[in-house]
């Protein structure tokens, strides 16, 4: 019975369902503790929109203005040092939580976006250009530019790994680019 449940509604649909199911238990056990995480959720989903918001808005700018020959010229395999250059500094530049990028991200890979290249944006994050400041107060100014030279460097080296290993992975596994690890069963 579950698993015609599961395969009518979908695993996305079955996890929102099971924490509406989870909302409604605690709320009979105690409903005190469900209006509070209640209260929680609706406070950081107020903190995120800003982001979901931007995020959806590149998405729409990228979908409007670029087509995958560009985003593949721009971020794909063959897009050589401007690319990875281009890659790290939108991730340098991006904000707000991770995980908002994921939905573009994935739109992007769609369209052409190396894995290394996404690899490499998500790495890059770590560089915080408002926190260089507090950076520079308790480390120094040289220790400030060594590792922020470093991680932009290894931003680009973590990315060129990724692509090598997925293209090593993909030849041992007979998998083609975009194919889901494991292989589904339809």
């Amino acid at each position: 019975m579950l698993n015609k449940i599961s395969e009518k509604l979908g695993g996305k649909w079955m996890f929102v369902a099971g924490v509406v199911l989870a909302y409604l238990i605690t709320a009979m056990i105690d409903f005190d503790l469900a209006r509070r995480s209640w209260e929680t959720f609706v406070f950081l989903f107020k903190k995120i929109i800003p982001t979901l918001v931007l995020v959806f808005a590149l998405m729409f700018f990228f979908n409007f203005f670029l087509d995958a020959k560009k985003i593949s010229r721009l971020a794909g395999r063959s897009a050589g040092l401007k690319g990875w250059i281009i890659v790290v500094i939108a991730g340098v530049l991006s904000s707000g939580p991770v995980y908002m990028w994921y939905p573009l991200l994935a739109d992007l890979k769609e369209k052409g976006m190396s894995d290394g290249s996404i690899a490499a944006f998500l790495y890059s994050r770590a560089i915080k250009i408002p926190q260089m400041p507090m950076l520079v107060y308790y480390f120094g100014l040289p220790f400030t530019i060594v590792l922020t030279a470093y991680m932009f460097l290894f931003s680009i080296i973590n990315g060129v790994l990724v692509d090598k290993l997925l293209k090593l992975h993909m030849s041992f596994s007979g998998l083609t680019r975009g194919s889901r690890f494991p292989p589904s069963r339809e």
